[in-house]
């Protein structure tokens, strides 16, 4: 019998956000935007050599006394629409998972979906949800501020 790896999951989570499809997309993607994925809400380092198709990126953490790491490389940048990129960490085994962000835009707000697929599992890929859920209430706090 042929091993197959082991079993993944998949995550979807949602949020609106008080801003156009096109303030939300860009503020994804820019490292100063607090409470965005490249700053917040613990990063102890980040490398984001470029928001481009191929560009890599690399994010350590610090979460209950532990450093976790991220890295991935950008495989779609469809303006305003979608963001797509692989995501590897401990907390995903070494597999290379894909995390996919839909803008769709509701009146003068916009909804954004994250689908993140390939995770474990298990205990730690699970754990997937909250990170990626504290993250994008914490990326909404900023445009709720008005701070866009």
């Amino acid at each position: 019998m042929a091993y197959t790896g082991p079993q993944t999951t998949e995550l979807t989570l949602t949020r609106t956000i008080p801003a156009s499809p096109e303030e939300v997309y860009d503020a994804w993607l820019d490292p100063s935007t607090p409470g965005g994925p490249w700053a917040g809400p613990s990063p102890s380092r980040v490398i984001l050599q470029a928001a481009r198709v191929d560009g890599l990126f690399y994010i350590s953490v610090d979460h209950d006394h532990h450093e976790w790491a991220h890295y991935g490389r950008f495989t779609v940048l469809d303006r305003p629409h979608r963001i797509a990129h692989t995501w590897v960490s401990e907390a995903t085994r070494g597999l290379e998972s894909v995390v996919t962000m839909t803008f769709e835009p509701k009146g003068d707000m916009t909804l954004v979906t994250l689908h993140h697929a390939g995770v474990p599992d298990d205990q730690l890929g699970r754990q997937h949800r909250e990170g990626w859920g504290g993250l994008l209430d914490a990326f909404g706090g900023h445009f709720a501020r008005g701070s866009s």
